[in-house]
């Protein structure tokens, strides 16, 4: 799968909250100051081109949609970075996150449990 740029991204959120959605749906979920409608034609056209959206045409309107599930594109960003970043070590990519991104007590039990119920599961 390839990866999407920023700016491919920041669209393929708002088309996965939207599930399908039109050009005018797709820039009416951007905040001001909106992108260009040019601009948010190309990023369509070159995420159809990669292979992350498709669309259905009524008459000259794109209704389009993902073809790649949010969970799915995030799980491959997130093992890369484990593997790439990380030697491929969950722990040192744990020791990381945990240190680096100034969780609560609460927020690190709330993951403690998550980890717990994995392990009950295994």
């Amino acid at each position: 799968m390839q990866s999407l740029s920023k700016t491919e991204e920041d669209l393929m959120n708002h088309l996965w909250k939207l599930e399908k959605a039109f050009m005018k749906d797709l820039l009416e979920a951007y905040p001001n100051p909106k992108p260009a409608t040019t601009t948010v034609a190309t990023l369509l056209k070159r995420m159809t081109d990669k292979g992350f959206i498709d669309y259905k045409l009524y008459g000259k309107s794109r209704e389009y949609f993902p073809l790649v599930k949010k969970k799915d594109y995030f799980s491959k960003h997130v093992n890369g970075l484990i593997k790439n970043f990380f030697n491929d070590s969950a722990s040192q990519f744990a020791s990381f996150f945990t240190k680096e991104t100034n969780l609560t007590k609460e927020e690190l039990e709330d993951l403690k449990n998550l980890i717990d119920n994995e392990i009950k599961n295994k």
